[in-house]
């Protein structure tokens, strides 16, 4: 397939700002994919498609406030960081972009606190805006996480949020599920679930699974190649634990649904098939890209939100819904006014 086929208008109005009220309160698309048919419900009304022995994957990934400003030493120019992965534990290394790139070479070193306590030194050019920088820190590993965590601010994906992040994201742009900390863009789709809908889905007998994979910026990296088979995903480490595996299996082989909480969930899973095609206890780096004709291997369910034009999140959802039966429920979500992307509506694709 080719990227053009990804276009869409989007009106702006329709890019989630601010999340629903209540989690469990966003509209829910639901697609069959066997009778083409379309339903408009409310996110808690998702029970009703379940029921024993079925299976959901979420991705317990945490999203860490990635975001941090430092000033410049000597001119005191103002520096967004964005940390995207820590290389080296030992010595606080790590992989970020920075803004005004321009301003910033080797050896610069980025002052984030008023005490000074907390230093970078610029100490490697990556890419046009990536740099490798090591933080200057004395104290013990724990105060330094936490200090990151008080300067840091919670990373909204600037591509579709235009505000500024608030107190209220640092927990709304969170799984209530969130466990390991890494990622630095929420999965999405499971920012709808509530407690009280976990609960109602665990007295139904459906069984709730983890896997992690920490979401990086490369989810949202834009496409910029018409073939999309040129098209390479960036690496997102990720693990699949045996017990989750054990579980979906049982339900593959009991015939019950499985159903991928987020785009994320799905690439883990896909990424960890055994001879098979079962799951399988997995951990390391994938940078599988899905897009249209995919034959899916282990979910047979997709729960996911509505995605921006030539987005690969888009183009997995169409690999696993059918081409043409996104399209059109992308058409009547626009007319519907539905709401696209982080903080906006679900679809639930069966």
């Amino acid at each position: 397939m080719k990227l053009s086929e990804f276009k869409f208008d989007l009106p702006e109005a329709l890019v989630a700002q601010h999340p629903a009220k209540n989690r469990d309160e966003s509209r829910l698309m639901v697609v069959h994919r066997d009778s083409g048919k379309i339903e408009h419900r409310t996110f808690k009304d998702i029970i009703e498609y379940f029921g024993e022995g079925d299976v959901f994957v979420v991705n317990d990934t945490k999203v860490f406030p990635a975001r941090l400003y430092g000033n410049k030493e000597k001119t005191g120019a103002k520096i967004e960081v964005f940390l995207l992965r820590e290389l080296n534990k030992e010595i606080h290394l790590w992989d970020v972009l920075v803004d005004p790139a321009r301003k910033i070479r080797v050896g610069n070193k980025l002052y984030f606190d008023d005490e000074g306590e907390v230093v970078a030194e610029v100490i490697d050019n990556t890419t046009s805006r990536g740099r490798t920088i090591k933080f200057l820190f004395d104290g013990s590993d724990e105060e330094f996480y936490k200090a990151l965590h008080n300067l840091g601010e919670t990373p909204l994906p600037r591509e579709s949020i235009t505000r500024d992040a608030e107190p209220a994201d640092k927990e709304r742009y969170q799984t209530i599920y969130a466990k390991h900390t890494g990622a630095v863009a929420a999965p999405s789709a499971g920012l709808h679930f509530t407690r009280e809908v976990l609960k109602r889905l665990e007295i139904r007998g459906v069984e709730v699974v983890p896997v992690t994979l920490h979401v990086g910026l490369g989810t949202f990296r834009t496409v910029d190649v018409e073939d999309l088979t040129k098209h390479k995903m960036d690496s997102e480490n990720f693990i699949v634990p045996a017990a989750s595996a054990t579980v979906v299996n049982r339900a593959l082989d009991a015939k019950k649904r499985v159903c991928a909480v987020g785009t994320t969930s799905m690439r883990a899973m896909e990424s960890s098939v055994s001879a098979n095609s079962r799951l399988k206890a997995n951990e390391g780096w994938t940078d599988r890209f899905i897009f249209p004709p995919y034959d899916f291997k282990i979910a047979n369910t997709l729960l996911t939100n509505f995605h921006t034009p030539e987005s690969t999140l888009m183009m997995m959802a169409a690999a696993f819904a059918g081409y043409e039966l996104l399209i059109e429920a992308y058409n009547v979500a626009i007319k519907e006014k539905y709401k696209f992307f982080s903080y906006g509506d679900a679809m639930l694709i069966l």
